[in-house]
């Protein structure tokens, strides 16, 4: 099925949710350009509609979904589109501010909205911006990722959420979004902190992946089906394990991956110095020689491509992808043993399984 996971047929319409939620992030972005008698305001939705376009796992609104259907798929189907569709223009806002962050060139194959911004002042697509362009781009992206942020809450509010289900969901979105940015606070102290502590790496993860992009969207779709704890804590105990899968994974594909084929360098991990679980575990078994050589080069921000393939030779030599690749498949095991547990629907739980089979074995 056509769907970014790639997942089998599983009972439930997946392809068909994630098109709805596709129509309604479009029509609400369209109603937030400038009307045609204002043309000279700034159409501020335009770089979000771009960033839409460029594609996108949709993995979360996906998640909510199926929590919904976990929990009994009662109430409005609108409802959880209207969700699904919030929780994707959250993560276009954290997706903007983590590229500043990082000072990333690429995003989904296309450059970041910093980048983009700072190119379109300059007037030009030389890809060298000038100082004060690249500052303009950095800043205007910042507000560009608030005004996506303010507008996830809009998109849930205005529709058909009554304030019952609203009043239930606003502890999890709350936590949510602490979560996340405890998250990336955490990952931006490690950076460039080359460490062979795993534990620390892990931590940063389980925030900003394993609750961030599995657990709560699991969970407030569930919620707005009138989920109770006990259906929760049956769900965190599939997604917890899943989501430090697919952050593993991530690592993975951010040192080795095919840039043609995940939309990102593969360099700027290893530029940035990611506190990664990959390169804890290269640095906890590399040889004193190897060790000072990774620790050379890992946030190194001007690392060349052959530097860059030395230091990946050296990762693979320490056997850290191979441990990394054992640890996916530990969790994942973990993650279908709780799904066992569960009582769950059967389109559900088939849908659980295939979404964790693909997260854990993807190439993107």
């Amino acid at each position: 099925m056509a769907l970014a996971l790639s997942v089998p047929e599983t009972g439930l319409d997946l392809t068909g949710f994630r098109d709805t939620v596709e129509d309604l992030l479009a029509g609400f972005l369209d109603r937030k350009a400038p009307p045609a008698d204002n043309s000279g305001s700034p159409d501020l939705a335009a770089p979000l509609r771009h960033f839409l376009d460029a594609g996108g796992k949709r993995i979360r609104p996906i998640l909510a979904f199926v929590g919904w259907h976990a929990a009994g798929a009662t109430g409005d189907p609108r409802t959880v589109v209207r969700l699904a569709a919030s929780l994707e223009l959250f993560h276009v806002s954290a997706l903007i501010h983590d590229d500043v962050m990082d000072s990333s060139a690429l995003r989904r194959g296309r450059p970041t909205v910093h980048r983009a911004l700072a190119r379109a002042l300059q007037g030009d697509d030389s890809g060298v911006s000038a100082t004060a362009d690249a500052r303009f781009g950095e800043g205007a992206a910042i507000l560009i990722g608030d005004l996506a942020m303010v507008w996830s809450d809009e998109l849930l509010l205005e529709g058909e959420t009554n304030p019952k289900q609203l009043a239930a969901l606003w502890p999890t979105l709350h936590a949510m979004r602490s979560e996340i940015v405890l998250g990336q606070y955490l990952d931006l102290r490690a950076t460039g902190d080359a460490s062979p502590d795993v534990s620390r790496a892990l931590r940063i993860g389980r925030y900003k992946t394993a609750k961030y992009t599995v657990e709560r969207p699991l969970h407030l779709g569930a919620i707005v089906a009138g989920a109770d704890q006990n259906l929760l804590d049956q769900l965190s105990a599939y997604a917890l394990p899943l989501g430090e899968a697919f952050q593993l994974r991530d690592d993975l594909l951010g040192v080795f991956g095919d840039p043609a084929v995940t939309g990102k360098s593969a360099l700027e991990d290893l530029r940035d110095g990611k506190a990664t679980v990959l390169t804890a575990l290269a640095l906890q078994t590399a040889t004193p020689q190897q060790r000072r050589a990774l620790t050379d080069w890992l946030g190194k921000p001007h690392l060349t491509e052959e530097q860059a393939a030395v230091a990946r030779r050296i990762i693979a030599a320490t056997g850290a992808p191979a441990q990394a690749e054992e640890m996916i498949a530990t969790r994942y095991r973990t993650a279908m043993d709780a799904l066992d547990d569960a009582r769950l629907p059967c389109a559900a739980r088939r849908a659980l399984r295939d979404i964790a089979e693909a997260a854990t074995r993807r190439t993107t």
